[in-house]
Formats: structure tokens, C-alpha cells, sequence
């Protein structure tokens, strides 16, 4: 049984969330958290957020017990990206990408 958790549009790029992201795939959940506790990125967080829901989805909506679980699968995929521009000089102007990130968390029982 699986169990999953989705933040959308996150304001980090992919890029910057993907070099977290993958410390904790396939560990457990006891693991996962204290490599996200103790890593120190700005993807962090946020990550932590979203395993914590995937955790809290596997225990209460599928009865599963929180010491069985591990990160089955966990990737990130590439928001919308926002586009500002930036003034320059003689009138011109350069375009800047703010990008943002789609994180999903998968927990599964270990069997």
C-alpha cells in the first residue's frame, strides 16, 4: 500500500531541490527525517513538509504504521516558470526565470 503527498509551485528551482531530494530516497522514514533535519539547504524544509504529509496520509487514511514506512519514491518535477525582466543599461532589458518546483513524496509499507 502507498501513500502520497504533492506541493505544487514551490518558489525553489528543481535543480536546487533534486540534490536533496535524492539523500533520502529509499531510506525510512526515521532516516529520511533526520537527513532532512540536518541538511543544510533551503530544500530542506520543504521536503519535510511534504513527507511528513505523505506520512500522515499513509497513518490515517490507510492505517499503516509510521515504524514500517520507508521513501519508496520521491522526485521532483519543473513548475511554471515566472518571468521578470531586468533593467539594463541603454534601455534594454534581460529577462530572469524565477522557477518553481513540483515535489512529490511516495511512502510504502517495507514488504
Amino acid at each position: 500500500m502507498e501513500s502520497k503527498a504533492i506541493a505544487r509551485t514551490v518558489r525553489i528551482a528543481p535543480r536546487k531541490v533534486r540534490l536533496v531530494i535524492d539523500l533520502i530516497r529509499g531510506k525510512g522514514i526515521k532516516e529520511a527525517r533526520a537527513i532532512l533535519m540536518f541538511t543544510p539547504r533551503a530544500a530542506s524544509p520543504l521536503i519535510s513538509k511534504v513527507l511528513n504529509s505523505a506520512v500522515a496520509n499513509a497513518v490515517n487514511n490507510d492505517g499503516q504504521d509510521e515504524a514500517n514506512l520507508i521513501v519508496s519514491e520521491c522526485y521532483v518535477g519543473e513548475g511554471v516558470t515566472m518571468k521578470r525582466t531586468l533593467p539594463r543599461a541603454k534601455g534594454s532589458a534581460n529577462l530572469l526565470r524565477k522557477r518553481t518546483s513540483h515535489i512529490t513524496v511516495v511512502v510504502a509499507s517495507k514488504e
